[in-house]
């Protein structure tokens, strides 16, 4: 039942019913302690990165067993600009540069949750690490602890975690910088050698030594567009294992072309088990950049009917997710565009051939008024059916806006749709919450389960101003099943496939990636919402390398963590001796049983 027809049905029940449901989400961020406020250091010359917001990053950085999280700044473009001159001036005593909230996560008196955030960001020395555009999150030492890697206009760095609640700059070490703008990142392990690797995406050549003055249709000046610039390429690093990287773009294929990308996702668009990218470009074809397992890519995109919509047109593409969100088994695809123009379904057939299902969705006319960034397929309500969650805000000045005096017109509301399970979605924004109600200039989204209820929050990062915090209400109230999947070092298996076996209904496929959404880097641990069908009976993880494991069904409502080569010996699918006992699927220590 949708959460709209769930109202009306307490509504018809009368003195039958007691308090009528919550909405799925409430706004939390200055309650729990998440208190920032994005800088992008405006002064009124339309420079293209200002309109771009923070980005997002949720993990686990201290090894505790819950959410903290990560958020980029900006700051002027233009050196020796001041704060008198800022459109949008800081909070007064706000530190500068990036931040990081540790989450001090408690249990009420009840058993309830409590959450709290703690800014450390003095003790971690992330500082003031360039103009944040995109992140990316992965353990690219295979030491167990998740490291940060900042897109900027500008320099791009590499964060690595000390494990004493610190970060080191090792971008020069590591050979990971990236002098053009980028805006998104990706950690993938491409050659399946045990080793992540880094797929990197830039924009365009913007300088603000060379700002062109474009304006709206009214002659009103406006921000200019990607086509005002030439696009560049993405970058793609190989790990040696050495603690460097070697740029093998040239080499694997994917110099060959320049886009002005705004998005990655991690897939594999046609079951092989070999990582595939999708980049979405803004304006422009996107790339399905297809792994042919040699080290090098073919860009497929178009072939695969994923380059341009349905009516042959590139569109704005800025957050884009993957995921199956039909339960067939294989990742279809979403992306998010310009207002005026519709958002895209891309339905995958299993073999990599995807079609433009947008309209018979439900998801087209929705989507005409708003621009969409931070996208996600998130199961909030926890039925065992993918949702989708827009986090929306225009990049050209919204002329009413504008004439009632507003210095920065690109505000909009988010929206939530409901999967109905038959391939169509329901617009339920307008029962979603108060967090629906406000119009913001959001960007980055990024999912988790920051509090351990098993249900999906939100961290939304809003262009010149305040951080968001999404707090699920309605997910923990179904029966879920959460995995945190990880190799033999006990680093996250990024790009490792969870398929929960389940009798008499299809498997539940669910991907650990962290990948995906705008400027965002997500909980990857698994999270499968079982609603009121069939028990998980057993479960087959597909690990990156290649192998695949068969263990027997998780506990539902808690986290379970699956260790690769630990599944009981009698398994044989396991393509790895079992390990001790001790290094069996575990429980761990800092989740809530479901209600």
């Amino acid at each position: 039942m949708t959460v709209a027809c769930a109202v009306a049905a307490a509504t018809v029940a009368g003195a039958a019913t007691s308090t009528p449901p919550p909405p799925p989400f409430r706004e939390a961020a200055a309650e729990s302690g998440l208190d920032f406020v994005h800088f992008n250091g405006m002064t009124g010359k339309m420079f293209f990165p200002e309109m771009m917001g923070p980005a997002v990053a949720l993990l686990d950085y201290d090894g505790d067993g819950d959410l903290d999280v990560f958020v980029s700044q900006g700051g002027f473009l233009v050196p020796g600009e001041s704060l008198e001159e800022a459109l949008f001036p800081p909070p007064a005593g706000a530190p500068p540069g990036h931040r990081l909230f540790r989450n001090d996560l408690t249990t009420g008196g009840g058993g309830e949750p409590v959450l709290r955030f703690t800014d450390v960001s003095a003790e971690a020395g992330i500082g003031a690490a360039g103009y944040g555009i995109g992140v990316a999150t992965g353990d690219y030492d295979n030491d167990g602890r998740t490291d940060l890697y900042l897109a900027n206009y500008g320099h791009n760095r590499l964060l690595r975690n000390a494990g004493d609640g610190s970060f080191a700059d090792v971008t020069e070490s590591t050979r990971t910088d990236d002098p053009h703008w980028s805006t998104a990142a990706a950690f993938v392990d491409f050659d399946r050698d045990g080793w992540l690797d880094l797929y990197v995406v830039n924009y365009v050549d913007f300088s603000v030594r060379d700002n062109p003055a474009c304006y709206a249709p009214s002659s009103r000046r406006d921000y200019c567009g990607p086509a005002s610039f030439p696009p560049q390429a993405d970058r793609l690093l190989h790990n040696r294992g050495d603690g460097t990287f070697e740029d093998v773009t040239a080499a694997a294929g994917i110099a060959a072309q320049a886009g002005p990308g705004l998005g990655v996702v991690v897939t594999d668009c046609q079951g092989d088990g070999l990582p595939d990218l999708y980049v979405a470009n803004d304006g422009a074809p996107n790339f399905l950049w297809v792994n042919r397992g040699d080290g090098t890519f073919e860009d497929r995109a178009l072939l695969a009917g994923a380059a341009v919509n349905a009516l042959g047109r590139p569109e704005a593409g800025m957050g884009v997710d993957a995921d199956d969100f039909d339960n067939d088994g294989d990742e279809d695809v979403f992306l998010a565009h310009l207002i005026t123009e519709t958002n895209t379904l891309y339905v995958n057939d299993g073999s990599g051939s995807y079609t433009d299902r947008t309209t018979p969705a439900g998801l087209a006319a929705p989507s005409l008024g708003y621009t969409g960034f931070g996208a996600g397929w998130i199961d909030y309500d926890n039925d065992s059916w993918l949702d989708l969650l827009l986090a929306n805000g225009a990049e050209k000045v919204l002329e009413t806006r504008a004439q009632a005096g507003d210095p920065f017109p690109l505000d909009q509301t988010n929206q939530l749709f409901h999967n109905r399970g038959d391939g169509t979605f329901e617009d339920v924004t307008a029962t979603a919450g108060q967090p629906f109600t406000v119009a913001e200039v959001s960007r980055a989204a990024a999912f988790g389960d920051l509090d351990g209820d098993g249900d999906t929050d939100v961290v939304i990062g809003n262009t010149a101003g305040p951080l968001r915090l999404l707090l699920n209400q309605v997910g923990a109230g179904r029966r879920w099943i959460g995995l945190r999947l990880v190799d033999g070092a006990g680093r996250d298996a990024l790009g490792a496939r969870a398929e929960l076996l389940r009798d008499g209904a299809p498997a539940l496929w669910r991907r650990a990636a962290p990948d995906g959404s705008f400027a965002a880097a997500s909980d990857p641990r698994v999270l499968a919402g079982l609603g009121g069908g069939p028990a998980v009976t057993a479960v087959r993880v597909h690990w990156p390398d290649g192998s695949v494991e068969r263990f027997p069904a998780p506990a539902e409502g808690r986290y379970t963590t699956l260790r690769e080569g630990s599944a009981p010996a009698a398994n044989d699918e396991a393509a790895h001796e079992p390990a001790s006992a001790g290094d069996r699927a575990d429980q761990d220590d800092h989740q809530h049983p479901v209600s």
